[in-house]
């Protein structure tokens, strides 16, 4: 069972869920403390879960059963990688930073078991070992410069993430227009470090936000997370290629597809933005079917509100999806109207641009 979050003495806590040890989900006042943390004024409990390869194969072996290029990972160095299927769908995504010594792989908390059990599954004769350290890891965020400096911590942090998704990393590939990219200016960063060290940044007065605060930024800035996947998605309908995905590294597990799906073909869904109406002060939840002539077209994976562009949200639709269609969804019996931002194009992929060759018998006129 996990501890209570070190945040949960600060005044107005109100938690995430009803999980033991959840961290905020705000302090009761989401979009003051939403602004504090843009600004890299403020620090935000993720709660994430943390896993830990140790052993001299440790790198080389997870080069070969994940989507991102590790073989050779310098020390302190971050990147992200994905475990898929044998069909390309994403099954586990972890942030990734090796500190010489062990790997440390940071995931959504309830996807941390899963994980630690696929690895152990997969570790056959080679030299690495697996532990789940979600119950005795805290992960702090922040963007740009630690705003904990001047808190005397009795431990410094484990190792500390820097999130890549402000470009394409190499090896990687981004079907969003690059120019004026929403995620260019995303400067997350996550510290792990040991509740004591948790407990003693909540201790301060530094400011905290929650993690409605957190998730409203993710979304404005096209972040994909764990949390917008499903059973059928692969990395091209999230642009995950773009930070996730080395597509020159050799071969994994289900690098058949996301190689032919880049080279070929086109992926059969897209993530978009929305932007909801807000007028009658509703927000759709997650799982939220998104309809266009009283036909589904896709499915709401993230909401929330943001201080600047107010009601938004992530939707994986259909690709075919007119980009310039008003779509709605309901909330609380109310029909919410939305409009779409691309983020995924319909033409993303094939980018061999190799010639369709006539049909068999077919006349040419």
């Amino acid at each position: 069972m996990s501890a209570a979050s070190a945040f949960a003495s600060r005044d107005g806590f109100v938690a995430a869920s009803d999980a033991p040890g959840a961290p905020a989900a705000h302090f009761g006042n989401p979009l003051g403390e939403q602004r504090l943390l843009a600004r890299g004024r403020a620090v935000v409990e993720l709660g994430l879960g943390v896993v830990t390869v140790s052993g001299p194969d440790r790198l080389s072996w997870l080069n070969s059963i994940t989507s991102q290029l590790l073989l050779g990972l310098e020390p302190g160095v971050s990147t992200e990688t994905l475990v898929l299927d044998q069909s390309g769908r994403v099954e586990h995504a972890a942030r990734v930073v090796d500190d010489g010594t062990v790997t440390w792989l940071l995931t959504e908390r309830d996807d941390a078991a899963p994980l630690a059990a696929w690895l152990d599954s997969m570790r056959f004769m080679l030299r690495v070992e697996i532990a789940d350290r979600s119950a005795d890891s805290a992960t702090i965020g922040w963007f740009g410069s630690a705003p904990f400096a001047d808190v005397d911590l009795p431990e410094t942090p484990a190792v500390e993430w820097v999130d890549p998704w402000s470009s394409v990393t190499p090896g990687g590939w981004g079907y969003a227009a690059q120019e004026a990219h929403a995620g260019s200016d995303w400067t997350l960063r996550i510290a792990v470090v040991t509740p004591g060290t948790a407990s003693a940044i909540a201790g301060s007065d530094e400011p905290a936000a929650g993690l409605l605060a957190y998730e409203a930024l993710r979304i404005a800035a096209w972040r994909p997370s764990l949390s917008d996947v499903d059973e059928r998605t692969i990395p091209h309908e999230l642009d995950w290629l773009r930070s996730a995905v080395h597509l020159s590294k050799g071969c994994y597990r289900g690098q058949e597809t996301v190689a032919k799906v880049h080279n070929l073909g086109h992926p059969p869904r897209r993530v978009v933005l929305l932007h909801l109406d807000g007028s009658d002060g509703v927000l759709p939840a997650p799982g939220t079917p998104v309809v266009l002539d009283e036909k589904e077209v896709g499915r709401l994976s993230a909401s929330g509100i943001h201080h600047e562009l107010g009601p938004i949200g992530l939707a994986v639709v259909k690709r075919s999806l007119d980009p310039g269609a008003t779509l709605t969804l309901t909330a609380d019996d109310v029909v919410v109207s939305a409009t779409q931002e691309v983020i995924v194009p319909p033409g993303a992929g094939a980018t061999a641009n190799v010639p369709r060759l006539p049909r068999l018998g077919a006349v040419r006129r």
